[in-house]
């Protein structure tokens, strides 16, 4: 397939871009700085430019772009930046994908978003049907997916990957805490009742691969593991599999003091199941938690 990419840099998008091209896969870069390479091209997604010559005849365009989350503290300039990453980045590729002649467009749009949509769901069980939750997350989230509406509208094949918390030794929710955790002074946030709809990084990559061919799946899609576990339960695992204890809980107040803004959202409990995925008939490689922490801890 040739395919199109934005957010190439990032933690998932530089294993997507290495998994796609390893498959065989012809992959251009949007970049916002000069191309240096044949298989990169510039955009500029805060002016809202990009040249529809670059996306004509793409099998497919995947947009992983986004500030991340838990990267700095939640200023209100940061809140922007999270934001306008998101919306910037997908309403320049829906607004051009929508512009070009229909024999141009590619079929399909793979757009990222996040769990962050339901907002804290406490115990309850949520689908891809569930309504957007409340919470700054879950506004990014509402105002991200509704930024790919010109492609959809436009006939393109639209899937909102609403991703989890993927699980790797080099990123995402294992990194941080990784040292603490070897260190033997880590434990579980806040209460530790809140849940985690974690996913491993094969299963991340497989399923995001599933869904550029399955032509029958459009829409939201939740891109998380099958068994959600709460924080409590993760904490035990994650230290088991390190031979450490976990015995010291992190108290709300030490979050909000530690992670400003993000705190709430490292405290909000998201109990999401994979409902569209498991319909489509996606097997996952890690379906329970110890094995795939066993494989983002020793895996490639």
């Amino acid at each position: 397939m040739r395919i199109l990419m934005a957010g190439v840099s990032g933690f998932l998008g530089t294993r997507l871009f290495d998994r796609l091209t390893g498959d065989g896969h012809q992959v251009t870069r949007l970049v916002r700085r000069s191309p240096r390479t044949p298989d990169e091209q510039r955009w500029d997604p805060t002016a809202g430019q990009l040249d529809p010559a670059v996306v004509a005849g793409a099998d497919a365009v995947v947009n992983l772009a986004g500030a991340g989350v838990g990267d700095k503290r939640w200023t209100d300039d940061y809140r922007r930046v999270i934001r306008s990453s998101r919306v910037d980045t997908t309403t320049t590729l829906a607004v051009t994908i929508a512009g070009m002649p229909a024999a141009d467009r590619p079929p399909v749009l793979l757009n990222s978003s996040a769990v962050g949509w339901y907002g804290n769901t406490g115990d309850r069980v949520v689908e891809e049907d569930a309504p957007a939750g409340e919470g700054f997350l879950a506004d990014v989230c509402r105002v991200w997916e509704a930024a790919t509406r010109p492609a959809e509208d436009a006939g393109v094949r639209v899937v909102r990957l609403r991703t989890g918390l993927p699980l790797h030794r080099d990123g995402g929710l294992l990194k941080p805490q990784l040292l603490p955790f070897k260190l033997g002074i880590a434990g579980r946030l806040g209460s530790g009742r809140q849940w985690l709809p974690w996913i491993s990084l094969r299963d991340w990559l497989d399923a995001t691969v599933f869904l550029l061919t399955a032509g029958e799946v459009a829409g939201a899609v939740n891109v998380v593991g099958p068994n959600p576990v709460t924080n409590a339960e993760f904490t035990r695992e994650f230290a088991r599999q390190l031979h450490r204890p976990a015995i010291v809980p992190i108290p709300a107040v030490a979050l909000k003091v530690a992670l400003g803004g993000f705190a709430q959202e490292a405290l909000t409990s998201t109990r999401v199941l994979p409902a569209v995925l498991t319909r489509a008939g996606f097997t996952w490689t890690h379906p329970g938690l110890p094995a795939a922490l066993h494989a983002a801890l020793h895996d490639d």
